[in-house]
């Protein structure tokens, strides 16, 4: 878990990024997907997206104002980017073997 902070217009807010967090937060990208890749399916996944934004924003410190909340959701969706990308290369990192050195003799 980490916890992020983020100023949105003039208002510093502060989120903990939890696993449930995570969740919902790739759970709405993939809401996006499908409204994105079948535009008449909007009206049907557009409740869920807004459910699944509210369930994010009820996580964040101080309360979101609603003028804030899709840049704040915006910056919470780069900061789970981010740190899934941090898992990632770490996660490469050590699936790598090290090399071992020739000597010459």
């Amino acid at each position: 878990m980490s916890s992020k902070e983020f100023d949105v217009n003039g208002t510093d807010y502060r989120i903990v990024l939890t696993e449930q967090v995570i969740s919902h937060v790739n759970n709405l990208k993939s809401l996006y997907n499908v409204a994105y890749e079948d535009p008449e399916s909007f009206e049907d996944v557009s409740a869920e997206i807004s459910s699944t934004i509210n369930e994010i924003a009820n996580t964040v410190e101080p309360p979101v104002e609603d003028s804030d909340l899709d840049g704040l959701i915006q910056e919470i969706i780069k900061a789970v980017n981010s740190k899934a990308d941090e898992i990632k290369k770490e996660l490469e990192g050590k699936e790598k073997p090290a090399k071992k050195s020739k000597s010459k003799k």
